[in-house]
């Protein structure tokens, strides 16, 4: 049966399941939550920052082996995709910012870092950490839009009953990913996609410019369409989404 860790305070939650994997092989699904993090991590070195007590910072540990490491991105998608319909439970307006970034309208409400292990061409082993802002009421960092369930509707949650909910839905997706129901999975999260419809912002190394989402890749790369028909593929990190302030 997959474990659950619950600690007052760690590091990362990442780090702390990836450090509990290294000793021992720990089953499929076993969890690590804390109430804190000392030092939460998101994509690229950014931080993370969570009120003590008031939001959701779990990561999940996944054996995907049947996952060629170039289709990696499913397991981006299928988190994603988890989050925001937890969300969508409590409130609407929820959006996945490519990659992996929740957004309620034009503010963040959760982020999340995948740190996935090969063996061979093959994935060995998926790490999620996620952090969801539940019942935040101020956020003192210079993060320039976060916000919280919370701030959104007024009202407190009972977090223990929001993982549970998100849970049943990551696994349900999961199950669906081992059932190589992958054009399902793809079809959602184009659906889900925040400035999935029109031309909006972009900035890249050339500049500012306007582009619709034309396309997501099987390998996560993201393809840009320009008014003039033109064409641009990023990796993660290459390009920025212009968010409305």
């Amino acid at each position: 049966m997959p474990q659950i860790i619950r600690l007052l305070e760690t590091d990362s939650t990442n780090n702390y399941l990836r450090e509990q994997c290294a000793k021992a092989r720990l089953p499929e699904g076993s969890l690590v939550i804390a109430d804190f993090q000392t030092a939460g991590k998101g994509q690229v070195g950014n931080s993370w920052e969570s009120e003590a007590g008031k939001n959701l910072m779990f990561s999940i540990l996944l054996y995907p082996d049947f996952l060629p490491a170039n289709r990696q991105f499913l397991i981006s998608q299928i988190a994603s995709l988890s989050v925001r319909e937890t969300l969508m439970v409590y409130t609407d307006s929820v959006t996945v910012k490519w990659p992996n970034d929740i957004y309620w309208k034009d503010r963040k409400i959760c982020g999340m870092l995948i740190e996935n292990d090969l063996s061979g061409q093959y994935l060995y082993s998926s790490v999620i950490g996620i952090g969801l802002n539940i019942n935040q009421e101020i956020f003192r960092s210079d993060a320039p839009n976060p916000v919280s369930l919370y701030q959104i509707t007024g009202r407190t949650y009972d977090r223990k009953e929001v993982l549970t909910r998100f849970l049943r839905i990551f696994f349900r997706y999961y199950s669906l990913l081992l059932q190589e129901k992958e054009e399902e999975i793809r079809v959602a999260y184009m659906a889900a996609l925040y400035h999935g419809d029109g031309y909006h912002p972009y900035a890249d190394e050339k500049g500012l410019f306007e582009a619709c989402i034309h396309a997501i890749e099987p390998t996560g790369h993201l393809i840009l369409r320009l008014h003039d028909g033109e064409q641009r593929r990023y990796a993660f990190k290459e390009v920025t989404t212009i968010v409305s302030r």
